[in-house]
């Protein structure tokens, strides 16, 4: 989750960075220092660190050091998949938006283990061990430890195993242990904040009728921006293919057929985000909400990766306005459905 949300800053800083100052350059006439030599130097670094050190802290520090580092590197993708080394090259976007996708997914899949053999909650279980080793346990850690020690030391299928548990478990209970006062970490402290703030200020209604509003605006945005090329016909597609044609980021019958079907792409799904705020305006929540989970995940996952290529990243705010109303959609059926 760190290097994913580092990675998702460091691009759009970068970028925004840039585009306030200029696009300015470290050098002279002769060298160019591009940011993709800083993030090499950062993934370097991420990689030692665990090479270099045991304690925990550094995973964290090299994860965040990933992140910014990937950031910065895959940044100057279109300098090398062109022969004219262009950073602005239409595809490079979402080449990088492509890029972020997979480590959410990636993120998605990892991030339950689903193994519960003995042999995997044991490797889990020393791994939690190194907290003990940095009198860093908390009582909830200790809590969560000693129930994964004791389902391996019943489990008679692997003798072995389950004798180490028991002698851990003997540990565990002995004076020796040094169980640390529970601390949150700013993360916690942050999502602890959230939760206060959203069960005093967002109500049920209050929190319907914020996402009601949300999609209709989002879904009303979509359809009219897709509505615009149909309404006009051919000579406002031709227009708006023209500017394009010029500034570099449609070329040929393929690049007119990707921004074709990107309208299409973008008018459906704002027809289903406007159903959904349509359906949840008449009390039916759950249809709604699953409409709204789908067009949005629609929206993130396949319009935007269009998007990207032809407004490049401007497109940051809108996916994030997506990004928002999605985990409200998700917040809400958790809460009240």
């Amino acid at each position: 989750m760190l290097t994913m949300l580092s990675f998702a800053a460091s691009v759009s800083l970068t970028r925004l960075f840039l585009e306030l100052t200029g696009y300015p350059q470290l050098g002279d006439a002769e060298l160019h220092i591009a940011h993709v030599l800083w993030g090499g130097l950062l993934l370097f670094v991420a990689a030692l660190l665990p090479l270099i050190y045991a304690n925990r802290w550094v995973y964290d520090v090299s994860a965040v050091l990933a992140g910014i580092g990937v950031g910065l590197f895959i940044d100057e993708v279109g300098k090398f998949i062109t022969q004219t080394n262009d950073y602005f090259y239409p595809a490079a976007a979402p080449i990088i938006y492509a890029a972020f996708l997979l480590t959410v997914l990636l993120f998605m899949r990892v991030r339950n283990p689903i193994s519960t053999d003995s042999r995997a909650e044991l490797y889990r279980a020393l791994e939690a061990m190194g907290e003990v080793l940095d009198h860093d346990l908390e009582p909830k850690e200790f809590a969560e430890l000693r129930d994964r020690l004791e389902r391996i030391a019943e489990n008679k299928e692997r003798p072995a195993f389950a004798q180490l548990a028991t002698r851990l478990l003997e540990f565990l209970d002995s004076d020796e242990l040094v169980v640390a006062p529970e601390r949150m970490t700013l993360v916690e402290r942050l999502g602890a904040w959230v939760v206060h703030i959203e069960n005093r200020w967002l109500s049920n209604s209050r929190h319907k009728a914020a996402l009601i509003g949300g999609l209709a605006a989002l879904g009303t945005v979509s359809v009219v921006n897709a509505m615009q090329f149909i309404i006009g016909g051919a000579e406002t597609l031709v227009t708006e293919l023209t500017d394009l044609v010029l500034v570099g980021r449609v070329g040929g019958s393929a690049g007119a057929a990707l921004f074709s079907l990107q309208v299409v792409l973008e008018g459906v799904v704002g027809l289903l985000i406007l159903a959904a705020a349509l359906l949840m305006l008449l009390g039916r929540d759950r249809l709604g909400t699953t409409l709204a989970f789908v067009g949005l995940l629609l929206s993130l996952v396949v319009v935007n990766l269009l998007t990207f290529y032809f407004e490049q990243f401007s497109t940051i705010i809108a996916a994030s306005v997506q990004f928002l109303l999605l985990i409200g959609v998700i917040r809400y059926r958790q809460r009240f459905l």
